[in-house]
């Protein structure tokens, strides 16, 4: 069971928003959670949502996309079983260490009008629920309001937050 402090963002959020750990990073950056080779490039254009720092891409930097399993990395942490709901899927990272994510007063890429999808687990890994949040103008708000629902069920014992578009994992929140 790892013991690795992480970074968070939880300045003015009722909740910490937890980037992919350092270990987990330094791990993807060699090969990915899908066995392939790290491939970093340079962006040209900006604006991809890098999950080692929370943020998004600007021109110039070298990133990578690696395929992630934010689930079997947590339960290989706790000695959970996710089963079939062990799931990897595409991220950004920073294709060096960059230092985690800057403290925020928001969640992570929160803008109004968004779709997020949040998936609820519990300790053995299992999906209990999920609910579908379109971000209001209150961004941190509506947030909050969705993992305090999420986390008022006892069973709850972390939230992913998914892009509705893509699928794709954005961030985790554990129960505090």
């Amino acid at each position: 069971m790892s013991t690795e402090t992480e970074t968070t963002t939880a300045a003015s959020t009722a909740y910490a928003a937890r980037p992919i750990a350092p270990s987990a990073l330094a791990e993807l950056r060699v090969t990915d959670d899908a066995g392939r080779a790290c491939a970093p490039y340079t962006v040209t254009e900006g604006g991809d949502p890098l999950r080692c720092c929370l943020r998004r891409s600007a021109p110039g930097e070298r990133i990578a996309l690696v395929s992630y399993a934010p689930l079997r990395r947590w339960a290989g942490e706790t000695g959970a079983e996710p089963g079939a709901y062990d799931e990897q899927g595409p991220v950004f990272v920073h294709a060096e260490e960059c230092g985690g994510p800057a403290p925020s007063e928001t969640y992570p890429f929160a803008h109004a009008g968004a779709l997020r999808t949040l998936r609820r687990y519990d300790a053995a890994g299992r999906i209990v629920g999920g609910r579908l949040l379109e971000i209001p103008e209150a961004t941190s708000e509506g947030f909050d309001r969705a993992f305090g629902e999420a986390f008022a069920d006892p069973a709850v014992a972390l939230v992913h937050v998914r892009a509705v578009e893509y699928g794709c994992f954005l961030f985790e929140v554990r129960r505090p």
